[in-house]
């Protein structure tokens, strides 16, 4: 009988150790996730993302202003899921390059225009759009659509300056701005929309070539003036490929309907310009880290090689019948519109797909990453 009792006993002993081990392990393996989860948020690399520039990075600026250029409606933004997404004023069917170097960067995956009443300064700490659709950097590019100018945005920084000190002092505030990571594309626009739309007279002032030598300068004017207001870290795009937008292959009808190549030799031109203008002003201005974003040859790369990101269509745009729709004739009401986005380079007859936006971005953040180093 005792040894009966013993052996119960010592069974009832084993048993507790068991679930004390048991309990043990469950312990460290929810200690163990917790680490990882923690490990996992890791500190931003900057304190925010500032943007400026045209259609290509404004995330919704154009939905504030009078302008017909707007895309704050349907399918712009279907795919854009996350929340803040939808149809929020961004010329794509998703996400643009600074919202996936945003994220990259360990801050929010969408960044928000300035002039957005959802968004307020606590937002903006971590980043903010200045980017206007349609603007230039000739100020004359602006007043053809009624656009914020470039002039506009640099003011509206000013202001976000101000609005940042009364909100994180004065201390935080110059620190956010000077080791923010800033981005700037600009340019298409005067070309296309201003120069050899023939609106606003400067085809009859300059050839084209002084033309690009105008712009060149009003670059190096609107880099320094950032600098001036403290901006230290700043990658610079030069022009894509503007011929082989799916508009102007449309127009390009004489010769096939093809890139238009004299407007792609323009724009090679114009960034040969643009990188010996970021050269003069990285040893000008003390502490300015300028890079250019060598945008033209990973478009035409992307276009020549459209497996490489599992492209089926690099010509039309997904969106109505590909060849002229943007803007308020890029809606809901076509039945042209195409159902999988990611199979085409261009998602209206002007702008990439969020695909290819995300594989640009990636070239944007490695050389953003070199001015740390």
């Amino acid at each position: 009988m005792g040894s009966r009792s013993r052996q119960a006993r010592s069974s009832a002993t084993a048993v507790a150790l068991l679930l004390v081990l048991v309990v043990a392990a469950h312990t460290l393996v929810v200690d163990a996730a917790s680490s990882a989860a923690s490990s996992a948020k890791k500190k931003p690399v900057v304190p925010a993302v500032i943007v400026f520039g045209d259609s290509t990075v404004d995330t919704g600026n154009n939905n504030a202003i009078n302008t017909v250029l707007k895309s704050n409606f349907p399918p712009y933004g279907r795919d854009l899921h996350i929340p803040g997404g939808g149809a929020t004023g961004r010329f794509c069917n998703g996400r643009l390059p600074p919202d996936f170097v945003s994220e990259a960067f360990g801050l929010p995956p969408l960044v928000p225009a300035y002039l957005d009443p959802a968004y307020s300064i606590q937002d903006f700490a971590t980043g903010v759009v200045f980017a206007s659709a349609g603007t230039g950097l000739d100020n004359r590019t602006a007043s053809v659509l009624a656009v914020l100018p470039l002039l506009k945005e640099v003011e509206y920084f000013k202001e976000y300056q101000q609005r940042l000190a009364k909100y994180v002092g004065p201390d935080r505030a110059k620190h956010i701005v000077s080791n923010a990571a800033y981005i700037v594309s600009v340019g298409t626009n005067d070309f296309l929309e201003n120069y050899y739309l023939m609106v606003t007279g400067r085809f009859l002032e300059f050839s084209v070539g002084e033309y690009s030598d105008f712009l060149v300068t009003r670059a190096e004017e609107f880099l320094t003036s950032i600098y001036k207001l403290g901006a230290r870290r700043v990658t610079f795009a030069g022009l894509p490929a503007i011929g082989c937008v799916p508009l102007e292959r449309t127009l390009n009808v004489l010769r096939g309907g093809g890139c238009n190549e004299e407007y792609n030799q323009v724009a090679r031109e114009y960034n040969v310009k643009v990188k010996a203008m970021i050269a003069r002003l990285r040893a000008k201005l003390k502490g300015f880290r300028l890079a250019y974003i060598n945008i033209y040859d990973a478009m035409v790369d992307l276009i020549d090689h459209p497996e490489k990101l599992g492209l089926e269509n690099v010509s039309e745009g997904c969106c109505a019948t590909g060849k002229v729709e943007m803007g308020y004739l890029c809606n809901d009401v076509c039945p042209l519109t195409c159902d999988n986005a990611d199979k085409y380079f261009f998602w209206d007859s002007f702008h990439p797909t969020e695909k290819v936006n995300r594989f640009f971005s990636k070239q944007t953040t490695e050389v953003w990453l070199s001015l740390l180093r």
